[in-house]
């Protein structure tokens, strides 16, 4: 491969990148190279941030959140993304993937797998805010997302409701 060849892993799966395609930004990397088309693309400016994805500096390192409209795969390189395919285990639901749905958290779904993420990676920082703090984390985490549909009530409802359970141990 050459100098542009960029390494990195998908849900857990390595992945050579073609130094032709380091360029792409990772959210069109992701649906026509790799077929993962449940990251969405709305604005393409990185503000509505339904792009939102998983990324780990190291499969162990806390998950943080990446805008994938606006980043280029070469600065993802050796980085581990997880896109809302990861979320789930089998026909198995992650918690927070079915509390959405219990929740009726959302209506066109479109902005759905960006606040997932978002969430997923507030629920890995969660150490570092206290009870009394669940509402900052979830502004911090998840305030900038957007919804065309303004689902907004349900989705924090949604989160909270997780957060909580996570917090406790239970999640």
């Amino acid at each position: 491969m050459s100098e542009r060849s960029v390494q990195l892993h998908v849900n857990g799966q390595a992945v050579a990148v073609a130094a032709a395609d380091a360029d792409m930004s990772l959210a069109e990397f992701l649906h026509e190279r790799m077929d993962l088309t449940g990251t969405k693309v709305c604005c393409g400016i990185g503000v509505c941030r339904a792009c939102t994805v998983g990324m780990r500096s190291s499969q162990d390192a806390l998950m943080e959140k990446t805008l994938a409209c606006v980043t280029p795969v070469s600065a993802v390189a050796n980085q581990h993304i997880y896109t809302v395919e990861s979320l789930a285990q089998g026909a198995r639901l992650s918690p927070l993937q079915q509390t959405f749905l219990e929740s009726f958290a959302f209506q066109c779904g479109y902005c759905t797998p960006g606040f997932l993420m978002a969430a997923t990676a507030m629920l890995e920082h969660l150490k570092a805010y206290g009870a009394d703090q669940l509402e900052e984390a979830i502004d911090t985490w998840v305030g900038g997302n957007l919804c065309r549909c303004t689902g907004y009530v349900k989705y924090r409802d949604a989160i909270r409701k997780v957060a909580q359970l996570h917090m406790k141990g239970g999640a």
